[in-house]
């Protein structure tokens, strides 16, 4: 695409070039001619020369006008009106370009950049109003149990297992509360400040092993398997921002697997790579759900049979890309999951 726009720029600077050569030559040819024909004739030949180069020059003007009207004026006004309409909210503008691909000029590439950008626009216009409409949503939904609950426990009547009940019901829902509020937070500070955590030697096997045991509670209430196989590996990399993966994949696999199920964590070393693999017996997911698994506020299970927020994954992802790693996920419906995460060792 450079290499075009020089080439174009060249091919303009010579017909300018020609054009001026051209000029020059008329010029000269009609005052050869009329000095010719004046016999020396002095004032003739002013007069003549003087009419030549008003015509020469009116040419010139009416040529640049016509270009300028055609292949500057008229672009930049779409231009323009395009940027207005942006500007004012409306991203649906698309401009139509004056070339093919193969041709394009600056004004072209500049209306496709505009393309692009509006494209996108309109993209993150969606997911602003999908933000809030979960958000609210989310929201909703625990303050009305608090609220229920918290109005129900008012009965004088109320006997002591219905309290104990009712109050268990408000610690739940506060703390779903409490845990979208910080995920919130939490995936607002990495998308609009990054991580300012320091980096540190962290043994990605003792990291491991505590956290299962901070879930040992939970596992074994459900009455899971579980598998661990975790090799001795240390990377350089933040510790809280770790945790924030390790503990958002254990709870949803623990989460998503029926009683009696299994999860598993193991932990290789692949060269100068770290490779971590949760996996699950769960209920899995489905090709359509894995393609928007790690989008804010995403959840493949539409009924909210289980409970989320929809952010885990999404702060997941955005863990992962900012301190340099990948994940991906291979699934099956009925049989269960598998989060793979490559973090580079940076020793």
């Amino acid at each position: 695409m450079k290499t075009r726009r020089k080439t174009r720029s060249l091919i303009s600077a010579c017909s300018y070039f020609l054009a001026a050569v051209v000029v020059v030559s008329l010029a000269v040819r009609v005052y050869a001619i009329t000095a010719e024909k004046s016999d020396g004739n002095e004032r003739w030949i002013a007069i003549v020369m003087l009419c030549v180069i008003i015509v020469l020059a009116a040419a010139c003007t009416v040529l640049e006008y016509l270009y300028r009207k055609f292949k500057v004026e008229k672009p930049v006004e779409k231009i323009l009106d395009a940027t207005d309409r942006i500007a004012s909210g409306d991203f649906t503008v698309r401009l139509t370009t004056a070339h093919s691909f193969a041709r394009y000029d600056e004004y072209d590439l500049i209306m496709e950049n505009l393309n692009k950008m509006a494209s996108e626009l309109s993209k993150t216009e969606v997911l602003r109003t999908d933000f809030i409409s979960n958000i609210s949503h989310e929201l909703k939904t625990p303050l009305a149990i608090i609220q229920n609950y918290a109005a129900c426990l008012t009965d004088g009547e109320l006997g002591k297992e219905e309290r104990v009940r009712y109050a268990a019901t408000l610690v739940s829902a506060s703390k779903r509360l409490s845990d979208l509020i910080v995920n919130v937070l939490k995936l607002n500070k990495l998308e609009n400040q990054g991580i300012r955590s320091e980096t540190e030697r962290v043994k990605l096997d003792d990291m491991l092993a505590e956290t299962v045991l901070q879930f040992e509670e939970l596992i074994e209430a459900k009455r899971l398997q579980l598998d661990c196989d975790l090799d001795e590996v240390t990377v350089l990399s933040s510790p809280s921002c770790l945790e924030i993966v390790w503990n958002n994949l254990l709870s949803n696999a623990i989460k998503f697997t029926e009683s009696g199920g299994t999860i598993g964590v193991s932990l290789k070393s692949d060269g100068d790579d770290a490779v971590v693999k949760i996996s699950d017996t769960g209920c899995g997911i489905s090709p359509e759900t894995g393609k928007h698994i790690f989008e804010k506020f995403y959840q493949g299970d539409t009924s909210h049979a289980q409970e989320g927020n929809g952010l885990g994954l999404a702060l997941v992802k955005k863990v992962i890309d900012t301190i340099g790693g990948e994940i991906t996920v291979e699934s099956e419906l009925g049989k269960g999951s598998v989060f793979t995460i490559v973090l580079h060792k940076n020793l």
